[in-house]
């Protein structure tokens, strides 16, 4: 279960259940019925607009014929997800969104997109940009301008 829920941390549980069931060719209809948990449930979980709560994780994991836990374990991770993408977009440098015309400002990883963020300011970005994300990510000037000019 460990390499399983590794590879799946972070991903909404509800994906997962709409993968098993089209990979056993079941209905929301039919886990419902088998796992004692009312459609509407199921279908809120797999649209992502309900989280699973423990019980009926038991439930579905019987179902399922998955490990005892297993569904528990991915909703917290995805939580935990969610809550990291919350905290990141609260914190972000103060550049030019046209900095990055070719994704979705709103969307980076600040963290773990780090080394490209610095690549493209340095790239593209005016001497305030880079100032500032020096100031971001706590580098000298210097060093950013540096460490990346090779």
């Amino acid at each position: 279960m460990d390499k399983k829920i590794e590879i799946l941390k972070g991903i909404n549980p509800g994906k997962f259940i709409e993968y098993e069931l089209n990979k056993t060719n079941r209905t929301q209809r039919e886990l419902a019925v088998s796992a004692g948990v009312p459609y509407q449930t199921i279908n809120n979980i797999i649209a992502g607009t309900r989280r699973i709560s423990v019980p009926n994780a038991l439930k579905l994991e019987k179902a399922l014929s998955l490990d005892e836990g297993f569904l528990s374990i991915l909703q917290t991770y995805f939580e935990i997800e969610k809550q990291k993408a919350k905290d990141n977009n609260i914190s972000k440098p103060n550049i030019r969104k046209m900095l990055f015309w070719d994704t979705d400002f709103d969307k980076i990883n600040w963290e773990k997109q780090k080394n490209a963020v610095i690549m493209r300011v340095r790239e593209r970005g005016n001497k305030a940009e880079k100032e500032e994300i020096s100031r971001f990510y706590g580098f000298e000037k210097e060093e950013i301008e540096n460490d990346y000019n090779t």
